[in-house]
């Protein structure tokens, strides 16, 4: 009788080894986020500078400037909110957290239209775009670390 089996019943089956789990507290996780989410960008930011890019938006004649504040503010604040959003709304139903990965990830894709429709050179559109794909992920994964604590 092999090791695997208990006295005439079906081999046992090996347990599986438990999943990766996150062990941050959720405003652990929403500033590691958000920092991660204004780095990533700043270093595109600076990316795109180096490159030559004007990363300047023309919009009904005038001139908007894309600076390193604008950048800060532009990845932490929507993904705060969101992400915030979403925690709170978690606690009462965790089903929250799976739909906000597909909003919020969705809604940042979406943004992506601003840039690509936008009056200026292609590395501010380019990078710009870039900016706004790197904050969906940045939410996706957020929520995906939370949501399998």
């Amino acid at each position: 009788m092999s090791s695997s089996t208990v006295s005439g019943s079906a081999p046992v089956a090996p347990a599986a080894a438990p999943a990766r789990r996150s062990h941050l507290a959720w405003w652990k996780l929403l500033a590691a986020g958000a920092v991660g989410a204004a780095v990533v960008n700043l270093v595109v930011f600076a990316v795109a500078r180096a490159a030559g890019a004007s990363l300047v938006v023309m919009d009904r004649g005038q001139e908007h400037p894309v600076t390193i504040g604008g950048v800060i503010g532009s990845s932490v604040v929507p993904l705060v909110a969101g992400v915030g959003a979403a925690l709170l709304l978690a606690l009462w139903k965790p089903v929250f957290l799976r739909i906000a990965q597909w909003v919020g990830g969705g809604l940042a894709l979406l943004s992506v239209a601003g840039p690509l429709m936008s009056d200026t050179d292609g590395g501010s559109v380019a990078a710009l775009a870039l900016m706004h794909v790197t904050l969906g992920v940045a939410v996706v994964a957020v929520l995906e670390l939370r949501r399998r604590r």
